[in-house]
């Protein structure tokens, strides 16, 4: 029986947080409603921007996150996601304020690549601004050679892809925001590497497998698997 409760703490975007719960449906095996597991979702879209705080240009979302966190707690859930890379940034912070375990998004990502492209050198990784200045990446992939794009295609194609007028944050999935994301992509395909890495939830909701000639790895991808199937879960 899918008796486990997950929670999602999401509105780090809106969109994103619901694409995550259709993962960990799609990630279940069930034959029926009841089959699915209970999730328990709490999607403050009014948590401050990590993108803005981690640069300091902007108020601290951790109290806010924590919050949140502690709702999930209340509705005693046993395990909850965060569908923003970004905001693993904050992790440790808001795991010491609640009983339940965080699943650690780059945890797990580094345990799937290590399972399935052992031999990878390089990889790709197209993510926020704020995400690649925290060097989450390099922390947590330290085995691994992470590529980034220039800084001109870094905020002339992701950064306009995501927060642009015609961008992902704004609704738009395909488009302007598909075909910057693709030039981005392969610029690091063209610097030697083997893997993309989806590094911002919403990159996501664009970019797809289909749309590159190497794999293409979505990290929430890999933690729907992992959330619905595990029962003990690794801590940041």
């Amino acid at each position: 029986m899918n008796d486990k409760v997950i929670g999602i703490l999401g509105g780090m975007g809106p969109e994103a947080t619901a694409e995550c719960y259709m993962k960990i449906i799609r990630a279940t095996h069930a034959t029926k409603d009841q089959e699915h597991f209970r999730v328990i979702i709490d999607s403050n879209a009014k948590i401050p921007d990590r993108t803005e705080a981690i640069a300091g240009r902007g108020p601290n979302p951790i109290p806010q996150m924590v919050d949140a966190a502690k709702n999930l707690e209340k509705l005693e859930v046993e395990v909850a996601c965060i569908p923003c890379m970004t905001a693993h940034y904050f992790i440790e912070q808001v795991q010491r304020e609640v009983s339940f375990p965080l699943l650690n998004a780059f945890l797990e990502l580094k345990k799937y690549i290590s399972d399935n492209y052992p031999s990878a050198k390089k990889i790709g990784v197209l993510a926020t601004s704020g995400t690649l200045e925290t060097g989450l990446f390099e922390k947590y992939l330290d085995h691994l050679d992470v590529l980034y794009p220039s800084p001109e295609t870094q905020n002339d194609k992701v950064m306009r892809a995501i927060y642009g007028t015609n961008g992902i944050k704004s609704g738009n999935t395909d488009g302007e925001p598909l075909q910057l994301l693709k030039e981005a992509a392969q610029e690091l395909l063209d610097n030697g590497a083997e893997l993309i890495i989806s590094g911002c939830t919403e990159i996501g909701l664009v970019l797809r497998p289909y749309h590159l000639p190497t794999p293409l790895i979505d990290p929430m991808e890999v933690v729907a698997e992992v959330v619905v199937k595990e029962t003990v879960y690794q801590k940041s």
